[in-house]
């Protein structure tokens, strides 16, 4: 489990990021609406939910009521029940996202990788049996094969800290989200990606935004000229592999006992910040021998 120092500072940021949020609201609300007085604040509310990504637990329920409520009542002194707590952890989903776009994201050094990873959200033989996602979820194909769910597009620099991130429904094609210009207005230099991005067009569209797309050629392409640092970063491309699987099995963004949209969304986003607070994350290291660049995990 997380030490106490690091669920301090953890609360500590996450509560002054909630101390500005509602001072902001506040000021853009219309009239005096009545405020019942709230048994816990959204610091703590915010906490727990990204606490339990990084505690090892497999479920929520079991991390509220047997660790939460009986370990850490010094910590959180006023809990409330664990079905109340999920309708307030969907009810603070906004300030959740927020403080994930502008907290916990890192800063693009020039060298950055893109990559999706299918987000199951049932066993495919339970697909026709799910009603939680009807409509919103759709069938796609990884290279592990088929899957229903969504899909998770990051973006990372060389440090391993995501720059930036979008959802989109499984069947969705990898390149959409790079044809975007929001989703890439904070990255510039080279983007490493897989064969599964490449395109003229657009490599053309980020080469004008000032990114450039580096990818491996298939194999009915004819040959491209390449310099020696970008073969030898675009080998290292599978750091991108790693923050994936640890989003997956450390952070558990992916799990098939949702039970609305919105628990996803909160699940999807407490995880991402709870990458953030990782102590170390897949990167790359750069060591310089002779006037020669070379790139080492």
């Amino acid at each position: 489990m997380v030490s106490y120092s690091k669920i301090t500072e953890i609360f500590c940021v996450i509560d002054e990021f909630c101390q500005e949020y509602d001072q902001i609201v506040d000021k853009a609300l219309l009239g005096n609406p009545a405020k019942r007085p709230a048994v816990m604040s959204k610091s703590e509310i915010i906490t727990i939910t990204v606490l339990f990504h990084l505690g090892g637990f497999r479920t929520f329920k079991h991390f509220y009521i047997h660790y939460v409520q009986k370990h850490m009542q010094e910590e959180f002194p006023q809990t409330v029940s664990y079905n109340r707590f999920t309708e307030l952890m969907q009810r603070n989903l906004m300030p959740m996202t927020l403080f994930l776009k502008t907290c916990c994201l890192g800063e693009c050094t020039g060298i950055s990788f893109v990559d999706s990873t299918p987000i199951r959200v049932c066993k495919n033989k339970r697909i026709k049996r799910n009603k939680v996602f009807n409509g919103i979820a759709n069938t796609g194909k990884s290279t592990m094969g088929w899957f229903y769910g969504f899909k998770l597009h990051i973006v990372i620099n060389d440090k391993g800290e995501i720059l930036t991130f979008t959802i989109t429904q499984a069947s969705d094609d990898d390149r959409a989200p790079l044809k975007q210009e929001r989703f890439l207005d904070k990255i510039f230099g080279k983007l490493f990606a897989d064969k599964g991005y490449v395109g003229k067009d657009l490599a053309k569209l980020l080469f004008v935004d000032g990114v450039q797309l580096i990818t491996n050629i298939k194999n009915n392409m004819k040959n491209c000229l390449m310099t020696l640092s970008d073969k030898i970063l675009l080998r290292k491309r599978s750091v991108i592999e790693t923050v994936n699987d640890e989003l997956k099995n450390i952070c558990q963004i992916e799990h098939s006992r949702h039970r609305s949209f919105g628990n996803f969304l909160s699940n999807m986003i407490a995880g991402l910040i709870a990458y953030s607070f990782l102590p170390k994350k897949p990167h790359i290291r750069f060591q310089t021998q002779n006037t020669n660049q070379i790139c080492l995990f």
